[in-house]
């Protein structure tokens, strides 16, 4: 197979991210397009690799394991327990994140694709909130529980 025959998998956001096989070319209305088999499977062996490797994270291959997380910017900070203002520097300039934050993410990642629930269960209750507080509804709904006011993650 010769380097045409690779299919260069921009959409991931990462710009080294080449496909051999997994994919069709398929006609759509307007051109050509691409499929690709088991998306979440590729998006998994990218976060694996890049969390395995010792190399310090691009930028961009931060923003891609925060995005697979379903992470906000906002809420990886809090995580960290740094502004706002850190993660978007982090993920805007080409060069490394710094070694703290990058181990947090990838332990984070790694527990989280291996299903740990303890991990898992509290990113997407975070997930949740974020979508409830900054999605397309402008209204935060908030309900009495018996641990006392909570937002609400059934109104929508």
């Amino acid at each position: 197979m010769d380097q045409s025959d690779r299919y260069h998998y921009t959409e991931s956001g990462l710009d080294n991210i080449y496909l051999m096989n997994g994919f069709d070319c398929v006609e759509t209305p307007r051109g050509m397009g691409v499929t690709i088999k088991d998306v979440d499977g590729l998006h998994r062996a990218i976060g694996e690799l890049l969390v395995q490797e010792k190399k310090a994270l691009s930028g961009k291959e931060f923003r891609f394991l925060r995005h697979e997380l379903n992470l906000t910017q906002q809420d990886l900070a809090a995580i960290v327990g740094v502004n706002v203002q850190a993660i978007a520097r982090i993920e805007k300039r080409s060069e490394e994140a710094y070694g703290p934050v990058q181990r947090l993410l990838g332990l984070l990642y790694k527990e989280y694709v291996r299903g740990n629930s303890e991990i898992r269960e509290p990113l997407k209750a975070l997930a949740d909130l974020d979508e409830a507080i900054h999605g397309d509804n402008e209204r935060v709904i908030f309900e009495d529980t018996r641990d006392g006011w909570q937002p609400s993650l059934k109104a929508a």
